[in-house]
């Protein structure tokens, strides 16, 4: 074992001199301050001149100086030996061999070599210096497997229990008291925790920073920096860095002379105890060079406790895992966007800290105009959507998502827009926009849109040819056919042509604080304009009109009565009267323009049949359905059932 290999969880020279039993022997340092740090494995007794190769190194020994060489040139050449071999130090009692100080020409070959040379000048049995440092030692070592331990437990439960990289990174900063970050290849911060440090200092600048920490090796120590780093990835995937920054003050680093354990009662203490170390003047006789000092001395480079290293690669096998488990769902970058947003919509976080983990994700959204964008398809059937009929099982919706999901992000791309990014709820994309100045907002929402339509029409496969016409059939028969099916299925009624996907933004804002309400306004936005067929490339809340106001109104209490009011009595016709579903008959002569001719035929009913229809309305509902204005009121509360029944 050589100098630096010991465990940093052993006690220094330093702390070994301030323990009683040692200041009881009033110990004066000669010769070696640099070495004070050294940690101490064990200590050993010895008398003998050639004991340094009986030795391993990190041992302090005990000499009462007996058995050592009278001649100057056996002092030095004993010296010579324990530094070789890198014992801690020597300690010398005074009294049996040397009554006033060690030689010149010992202490001179000390400071040479940095070793810590040490006199007691009080006769001291040697079993209670022993006797305390060897407790020292047992209860550091013990503390460390405790320590050990407890890492193991904390993240193979983390790892049971598919906990989120966040509370990961949490728990790993938690145990170490250090600021740890999580990011991806690209130095973009995934997931941090401070550990009660100020976080804007801790991610200002981070990947220009993070691209100065290399260390050799998976996991290693970089001292320019002060960042214990690992690997994260498995299989021979690597898919990002673990950082932890030590020395920070955490718990787990090595403690002081407080950490002396309590002496036994019959450990004696001295009445009249001296300095912890007393610092001899150095002699330059014997060919001692002062400039020279500690010249020859091995160096002792700080590095983190050995469990610091076991938990921050205990904490990326953990992420490691998770991230296999999680590998068919969407990746951890757009895991963050989705907190991120849903904590913008849902004020579970504070908007400071949104800023600042998007700012470490890549995404600025301080001191910007921010534009809210929900993109949904029009149907929630993914078979109406053109997406997968409905044998494809339960995974065409998800799986329709996410690559609606992938589209947004790279018509994003594509667009050049800085954005957070995800699904919002199971129909929904979500972006919000960060553009320099407001200027910039209705040019950045057309390139999203048509980049978002190049991406799309990429992306679908090519489409059937379109179908050959069937032969002519007898007008007549085709209504009885038409009719009869309406009747057995009224969910049959071909709908008017449209943009299969719709994207809606929200008003401007300017500044975070202000996002959530033009979040929730493209989403509403967004809703309204299902019903809306017109191929417009993005809809916005004017385009919606008076169906945009009773969508933001549907969950409106005196709204809702206006709808029962005005069609309640219809309702509760069709609901005992299934195969006739009158409703439709009224919405099909409101939207045409109360034209009975164009509504019949966009009915698929004959024309006496629906002018009955309407008769029957009118006695239902007790309404003129020749009144405009009595017609206005049905066809808003029309639009606004529609508006309510929205999920």
């Amino acid at each position: 074992m050589t100098q630096g290999s010991v465990s940093p969880v052993f006690p220094t020279v330093r702390e070994v001199l301030a323990l009683v039993p040692v200041r009881h022997g009033a110990p004066r340092l000669v010769a070696g301050d640099a070495g004070l740090d050294r940690p101490v494995r064990w200590v050993h007794v010895a008398e003998v001149p050639d004991i340094a190769t009986l030795l391993g190194g990190g041992e302090l020994v005990l000499t009462t100086g007996i058995g050592l060489p009278a001649d100057d040139a056996g002092l030095r050449a004993f010296i010579g030996d324990l530094a070789d071999v890198g014992v801690s130090g020597l300690v010398v009692e005074l009294g049996r061999r040397y009554v006033s100080g060690v030689p010149r020409v010992m202490a001179a070959a000390a400071e040479r070599r940095g070793l810590p040379l040490v006199e007691l000048r009080r006769a001291t049995p040697f079993v209670r210096i022993t006797e305390a440092v060897h407790a020292l030692i047992v209860d550091a070592q013990l503390t460390e497997l405790r320590a050990t331990e407890e890492i193991h437990q904390r993240f193979t439960e983390l790892s049971v229990e598919g906990a989120e990289p966040a509370e990961v990174v949490r728990q790993a900063a938690e145990l170490a008291g250090c600021p740890v970050v999580l990011e991806n290849l690209s130095r973009q911060v995934l997931a941090y925790d401070p550990a009660g440090e100020s976080a804007e200092l801790l991610l200002d600048g981070w990947e220009q920073h993070s691209r100065r920490i290399r260390p050799a090796g998976r996991t290693a120590y970089d001292p320019d920096s002060g960042w214990l780093v690992t690997t994260v990835g498995a299989r021979g995937q690597d898919w990002g860095r673990l950082l932890l920054r030590w020395p920070a003050g955490g718990e787990l680093t090595t403690g002081g002379p407080d950490r002396t354990p309590a002496a036994p009662e019959d450990r004696p203490v001295s009445d009249d105890p001296a300095p912890a170390i007393t610092i001899a003047a150095a002699d330059p006789s014997d060919g001692y060079d002062a400039g020279a000092a500690g010249a020859g001395a091995p160096t002792d480079p700080a590095t983190p406790p050995t469990r610091l290293t076991i938990l921050i690669e205990r904490a990326a096998s953990t992420l490691a895992l998770g991230r296999l488990i999680r590998r068919d769902a969407e990746g951890l970058e757009r895991q963050i966007h989705r907190t991120l947003l849903t904590a913008l919509i849902d004020h579970s976080r504070p908007v400071d800290e949104v800023a600042l983990r998007a700012k470490a994700l890549g995404v600025t959204l301080d001191r910007r105009h921010l534009v809210g964008v929900v993109v949904r398809h029009r149907a929630d059937d993914p078979a109406e959507g053109g997406g997968p009929g409905p044998d494809a099982g339960p995974e065409a919706g998800p799986a329709r998502l996410r690559d609606l999901a992938e589209a947004v992000g790279q018509a994003l791309r594509e667009a050049k827009l800085t954005a957070l990014t995800s699904a919002v709820d199971d129909q929904a994309v979500g972006a919000l926009l960060a553009l320099p100045d407001p200027a910039a907002e209705e040019k950045a929402l057309a390139a999203f849109a048509a980049a978002l339509r190049r991406v799309r029409l990429d992306a679908d496969p090519a489409r059937p040819p379109a179908p050959r016409p069937a032969r002519p059939v007898d007008p007549a028969a085709r209504t009885v056919a038409v009719g009869a099916l309406r009747a057995a299925d009224p969910a049959s009624r071909p709908r008017p042509a449209g943009p299969a996907v719709i994207v809606a933004a929200g008003s401007g804002v300017g500044s975070l604080r202000e996002a959530r309400r033009s979040l929730v306004e493209a989403r509403q936005v967004a809703e309204a304009a299902r019903r809306d067929r017109r191929d417009l490339p993005y809809f916005r809340l004017p385009h919606v009109g008076l169906a945009g106001l009773l969508h933001l109104l549907r969950d409106e209490p005196r709204l809702q009565t206006f709808v029962e009011r005005e069609l309640g009595g219809l309702l509760a016709y069709d609901a005992q009267h299934p195969r006739e579903q009158l409703l439709g008959t009224l919405r099909a002569y409101l939207e045409q323009g109360r034209n009975k001719s164009a509504a019949a035929a966009a009915a698929h009913l004959s024309r006496p049949a629906f002018y009955e229809r309407l008769a029957r309305i009118g006695r239902i509902l007790d309404v003129d359905l020749d009144s405009v204005e009595q017609c206005l009121s049905l066809h808003v509360a029309l639009l606004a059932l529609d508006a309510v029944r929205t999920p």
